[in-house]
Parts: structure tokens; C-alpha cells; sequence
């Protein structure tokens, strides 16, 4: 049987996205079990069986969920939704023992309170179960065993069931993030766009608790990257527990496979911190990773890890890794921000406004002096970035990590003096928002 399935995904990341599924079903499943479709802000749109939605899964590094189409219909008011709901045979997919959870999101949208419509498919969905088996499923918002999403747009709604579980951003090896967090699915598109490929000498100067480091040395290692969490589909009644046998014991098969052959990740990071430092290595060792080579130092005075030039990649925070502990020269903590991702994550990132001009210009020096040959690429929310490292930017690509609007600018470290600014608009790889 074939479904219907969407993949969300940090915007920005689409065509990488697609790229990646395309190669999961090429590479990990036969024939039809998966099939990309048209890709929309903010995630791709696939086709396959129960095997490519479970391959999705497990394999996928750059989705945030993988949600399988349930209905769509155009609406006008809540009834209409409440109506759509309402007429879906949930009872095939779970029971009443399950808890649930409702989720909105809109574009658009007529209605005046989403909270009002969720209350309405929440309701349609427990009058169902109630009438087919005479329970309700209790509500639970914090751990629910199931989860349904609805989109609505200015005229459809689209019930999805999520078959993720836990955003597949959370790994289950990220226990200490640190400041400034950088998603594990946003870290492994960046590094998709880079181009980076195993073997290629990839260094972070600034690597926090290791996000970017330990994205790469998993795919150096061929380890899926939901090798070992648990997924919502588990808990479904379709779940087709032959095949995800088959696909876990293939995905071991290929990590052991890596780890036999790989002696040198030549992959590389530091940090001014050690608390960092030591956040990182206990990651990296839950993540099955071994020794990823880290080192405690000032961005300023880096220097390249290997004489061949490779990729290094940054998410340098304001403020907070730059000083130590997050203090400024006097002492006093640095004030931040917090946003909230799509699932209610919270992230803090320092202020934004305060950017430290100093130890920029620095970074841009050690950059131009030492990394002749290499490609640099820093992911930052601060538009004024390559003027702060007096370096021309190659190309700035627009993304969002979560609900805070960043660039990653690609710098092309070459021979001599800096390269002049191309014409106007000619280094932008997607559009200004």
C-alpha cells in the first residue's frame, strides 16, 4: 500500500532535503518504497509504503518529522473541520489506550483562534474512538503516545499523523547543549551545502558541544541517525515490525561496515571553553563516535588542523562562548534571547545586537592568513558579518534556526589580497527576506 507523506524541515534546507531522500531510496530501499515529490517552504513532499516512511525515519539527518497525509479538505468554519475529523477511521491507527496530543499550524487562516480548532479535531478524533470502541483517548501534551498535526491554509485543512515521535532532531545522544545550541538537523543540511564529503579535513573552531562535529563523523561512519531512539510509528497499529527489523539490521550492518574501514575522520574542533570541551567529548561518546580530535583555543590563533585545505564551518555566538562562561570583560553575564522552535523548544542565543567587532576582525585575519585554499562557512543571524571579518562574502544563503532568521555565508579563502564585492545580488544563493 502506498502513502502520502511530509517531511518539514528547517526552511532554507528543501532541495537538500530532497536531495537526501532521493539518496535513501536509491541507496536503502527498493523500488517504489519511496518516492520524492514537490518541494514547499518549509519541508518535501514524499510518496512510498510503510518501509519508506520508517526508512525516512531512521535515515533522514536533515527532516525535523515525517508525517503521513491522513485527509484534506477545503473548510469554512470549525464545524467543517470538526466534520473532517470527525469521518477519519483513527481507530485503524491506534486504540483508546493511547494518549494524544493536537497540534495547528496556519497559514492564513479565517479562523479566529486556532486554539478553538484544535479543541475541535481533539474532539472529533475522541468522539470517533469513543463510538467505534466505546473509550476516549486521554489527552497528554508532554509525552502523548500519538501525535496529529493539521495544516490550515486560507481554504484546506490537512490531518496528518506524525510518525516521528520526538522531533528527529533529538538524536538521543545530545545530553549537554550548552549556549547557543545549534538542532542536529539544521548542523547536517549546513553540511550538505557545504559540500563536504568524508575524507575532506572539515574543522569548527567554535564548536560548542560538537553539533557540526559529531553530524559529520556520523555520516564519515555511516550511522543513521535514529539508529538508537524510539519512533511513533512504533506505537501505531500498522507498524510493521518484520520491516523495521530489516531496516535496523541493515543500518548496523553499514555502521559496523564504516567503523572497520575508517581509521582518520580528519575531522577537527576547539573551543575557548573547556566546559564546552568537556560537553562535547561526553556527546561525542555517547554518539558511538570515538576519538574526534578537540582542542582548547582561541578562535583567533586557530590554525589549520591538516596542510590540505578542506571545509571549516562556524556558528559563532555573541558573547557567549567569545568570553568565557558567557561573562563580558567586566564580568556581568552577556543578556540574551529566547526563541521557541515549532515543537516549543526553547534555544538561547546571545544578544544579537551586541557583536563583539574586535575578535571578528581577528577571526577574518587568522582566516585570510592561514586558510589559503580552504572554504570557510559561518552561520550567523548578524547580516553585517563579512564587513566585521573584512572578508567578501562568495555566497549567503538564507536559513532559520528555528524562529531566528540567519545566513551562512561561504567565504572562498583564495591567494593574495581579498577579492572585490561581486555586482549586487550575485553572491545571494536564495532570496532576502
Amino acid at each position: 500500500m502506498s502513502f502520502e507523506f511530509f517531511a518539514p524541515c528547517p526552511r532554507g534546507l528543501e532541495t537538500a532535503l530532497a536531495a537526501e531522500l532521493a539518496e535513501t531510496a536509491q541507496q536503502r530501499l527498493p523500488p517504489g518504497a519511496l518516492d520524492v515529490g514537490a518541494e514547499v517552504p518549509g519541508g518535501v513532499h514524499f510518496r512510498g509504503n510503510w518501509a519508506g516512511g520508517m526508512a525516512a525515519n531512521l535515515h533522514s539527518r536533515i527532516a525535523s518529522r515525517v508525517l503521513l497525509k491522513i485527509a484534506q479538505q477545503p473548510y469554512r468554519s470549525e464545524q467543517d473541520i470538526y466534520a473532517l475529523a470527525r469521518e477519519q477511521r483513527w481507530e485503524q491507527w491506534f486504540s483508546a489506550n493511547e494518549t494524544l496530543r493536537i497540534d495547528i499550524t496556519a497559514i492564513k487562516s479565517p479562523l479566529r483562534s486556532l486554539e478553538f480548532a484544535t479543541l475541535r479535531v481533539k474532539d472529533a478524533i475522541c468522539d470517533r474512538m469513543r463510538e467505534k470502541s466505546g473509550a476516549r483517548p486521554s489527552i497528554d501534551t508532554a509525552f502523548p503516545d500519538v501525535r496529529v498535526f493539521a495544516f490550515l491554509t486560507a481554504g484546506d485543512c490537512t490531518l496528518y499523523l506524525d510518525t516521528s515521535g520526538e522531533p528527529l532532531f533529538k538524536r538521543g545522544w545530545r545530553l549537554d547543549k550548552g549556549a547557543a545550541p545549534l538542532r542536529e538537523n539544521l548542523a547536517a543540511g549546513i553540511l550538505r551545502l557545504t559540500g563536504w564529503t568524508p575524507g575532506t579535513p572539515l574543522f569548527d573552531p567554535m564548536c560548542g558541544s560538537g553539533t557540526f562535529l559529531a553530524e559529520a563523523a556520523q555520516v564519515a561512519l555511516d550511522i543513521a541517525p535514529g539508529l538508537t531512539r524510539s519512533f511513533g510509528f512504533e506505537r501505531l497499529k500498522q507498524f510493521d515490525t518484520a520491516a523495521w527489523r530489516h531496516l535496523k539490521s541493515e543500518a548496523n550492518t553499514a555502521r559496523n561496515t564504516a567503523q572497520s574501514k575508517v581509521r582518520d575522520l580528519h575531522i577537527y574542533g576547539s573551543d575557548i571553553s573547556d566546559l564546552m570541551l568537556e560537553k562535547a567529548r561526553a556527546n561525542f561518546t555517547r554518539a558511538g563516535l570515538g576519538n574526534v580530535p578537540l582542542k582548547q583555543l582561541d578562535a583567533r590563533n586557530m590554525t589549520p588542523p591538516e596542510d590540505a585545505p578542506g571545509i571549516l564551518v562556524a556558528n559563532p555566538p555573541y558573547g557567549e562562548r567569545i568570553e568565557v562562561r558567557g561573562r563580558n570583560a567586566r564580568g556581568e553575564a552577556r543578556p540574551t534571547a529566547r526563541d521557541r522552535d515549532e515543537d516549543g523548544e526553547g534555544f538561547r542565543r546571545a544578544d544579537t545586537d551586541a557583536p563583539d567587532a574586535e575578535f571578528f576582525n581577528a577571526f577574518g585575519d587568522a582566516l585570510k592568513q592561514r586558510f589559503t585554499g580552504w572554504r570557510a562557512f559561518v552561520l550567523t543571524s548578524d547580516r553585517k558579518l563579512p564587513g566585521q571579518l573584512r572578508l567578501r562574502e562568495s555566497a549567503k544563503t538564507p536559513l532559520f534556526n528555528g524562529a531566528l532568521e540567519c545566513r551562512l555565508f561561504r567565504f572562498d579563502l583564495i591567494a593574495g589580497s581579498v577579492r572585490q564585492r561581486p555586482a549586487a545580488g550575485a553572491a545571494d544563493t536564495g532570496n532576502e527576506a
